[in-house]
C-alpha cells in the first residue's frame, strides 16, 4: 500500500510531515512523493494541461515549478517517515533524483507511467539494483516490452508494473484492472494498481484481482490549492481504503476446498440437514421413505444415505422430530 503524497505538500514543510503522519496511521506500507524540477521536467513552451485549467490559469511550467518538493527536504523526510514506521519513497524524475534517493536507501524506485518510455532513466535507474515500480499507463505491450528490457540490460529483474489509467480523475471504466492479470501472464512479473479513480471501490477491487501494489494519492483535504488534491483520498477515506484492502487480502484465501474450518464446526453440526422420523416409530419397524424426512441438524445420517436406510429395521423406540443415527438400527 503506497499511500501517494506527491505534489499535495503544497511546498509547506508542516503539511510534507502531516502527509507522512495521515498515511502512517492509516496503515500504508509506504509514502510517496516525486522529485522533480521544472527545469529537467517540461519545456517552457509546453501548452496547458485541460485538465489543470479548474486549479490553475498559469502556464504548465510555472504551475509545476510553484509545486515542486525543495529535494533538501528528502532527508528529513525519509528520516520522519522511518520514525513513524513507513517506508519513504519518490517518484525520480531525472538522474539527480535518482542518486539523490539511492544515497537515502529507498527501498524501490518508482517510475511514472510518462516516463515508460525514457529508457535512459529507467536504465539508469535499474543499475543501482533496487527493486524498480513501473506505472504503464498509456503504454502499449512493445513499450512495457522495452522498459523490462531496459531493467534486465543491466541485470535487474526485480520489477513490478502497475496498471494505471492516465487521468485526473480517471473514469472507472477506464480503469481496465484485468490488465494486470494479461500483463502478469504476458511478461512474468507481478502486478499492481496505481489509482486515479475517485473513492475506493476501485483499488479494493484491484486487491481482489491479486494487485501486489496499490498506489492511491491522497491529501489532508480536497478544497487545497493544487492540481493533485481534487481527485486525492481525505485521511479518513485512506484509513478506509487500506482497512477494506487488507480485508480483502485476508478473504482471498489459499483457494483449496478443505471442509469446515474449525471456526464453523457449530454451524457444521447443527445448521446441515440429516435423517429425522417424521411419525413415532416404534422399535421392530421396518422403515419406508414415508417414514422419513431432511431436517436440519446435521450431526445424525447424512441424507444422502436415505437408500441405505429404507428397509432397515429400528432396535428402538423413535420419536418424531428425532435425529436418526446408525445406533439406533438393529
Amino acid at each position: 500500500m503506497i499511500a501517494e503524497a506527491g505534489a499535495n505538500h503544497n511546498r509547506d514543510k508542516g503539511i510534507a510531515f502531516k502527509l507522512i503522519d495521515v498515511a502512517a496511521e492509516a496503515g500504508a506500507d509506504a509514502v510517496k512523493f516525486q522529485t522533480y524540477s521544472a527545469e529537467t521536467l517540461y519545456s517552457k513552451k509546453t501548452p496547458r494541461f485541460k485538465y489543470l485549467e479548474k486549479v490553475s490559469h498559469k502556464e504548465t511550467w510555472e504551475l509545476i515549478k510553484e509545486i515542486e518538493l525543495p529535494r533538501e527536504w528528502q532527508a528529513e523526510l525519509a528520516e520522519y517517515a522511518r520514525t513513524r514506521g513507513i517506508d519513504f519513497l519518490s517518484t525520480p524524475f531525472d538522474y539527480a533524483a535518482v542518486d539523490e534517493l539511492d544515497a537515502l536507501g529507498v527501498p524501490a524506485f518508482k517510475i511514472a507511467s510518462f516516463e515508460l518510455v525514457d529508457l535512459p532513466l529507467i536504465q539508469y535507474a535499474a543499475a543501482k539494483g533496487r527493486p524498480m515500480i513501473l506505472s504503464t499507463g498509456m503504454a502499449t505491450y512493445g513499450e512495457i516490452e522495452e522498459a523490462l528490457a531496459a531493467c534486465r540490460e543491466v541485470g535487474n529483474g526485480n520489477v513490478i508494473l502497475l496498471q494505471c489509467a492516465s487521468l485526473y480523475p480517471a473514469p472507472a471504466h477506464l480503469a481496465n484492472l484485468r490488465a494486470m492479470v494479461t500483463m502478469r501472464r504476458a511478461f512474468g512479473v507481478p502486478t499492481g494498481f496505481s489509482d486515479h479513480t475517485e473513492g475506493v471501490a476501485v483499488a479494493t477491487a484491484a486487491a481482489a484481482l491479486g494487485a501486489v501494489v496499490i498506489e492511491k494519492h491522497f491529501t489532508l483535504d480536497r478544497r487545497l490549492p493544487g492540481p493533485d488534491h481534487p481527485f486525492a483520498l481525505e485521511p479518513d477515506e485512506l484509513r478506509a481504503m487500506v482497512s477494506a484492502i487488507r480485508q480483502v487480502e485476508k478473504a482471498l484465501g489459499h483457494g483449496r476446498k478443505e471442509g469446515p474450518a474449525p471456526e464453523e464446526a457449530e454451524m457444521h453440526r447443527l445448521a446441515r440437514r440429516s435423517l429425522v422420523a417424521a411419525r413415532d416409530l416404534p422399535a421392530g419397524t421396518v422403515l419406508t421413505r414415508e417414514m422419513l424426512t431432511v431436517k436440519r441438524p446435521g450431526y445424525g445420517i447424512p441424507p444422502r444415505d436415505i437408500s441405505k436406510v429404507v428397509g432397515r429395521r429400528l432396535a428402538v423406540n423413535v420419536e418424531a422430530d428425532e435425529v436418526l443415527e446408525w445406533s439406533m438400527f438393529q
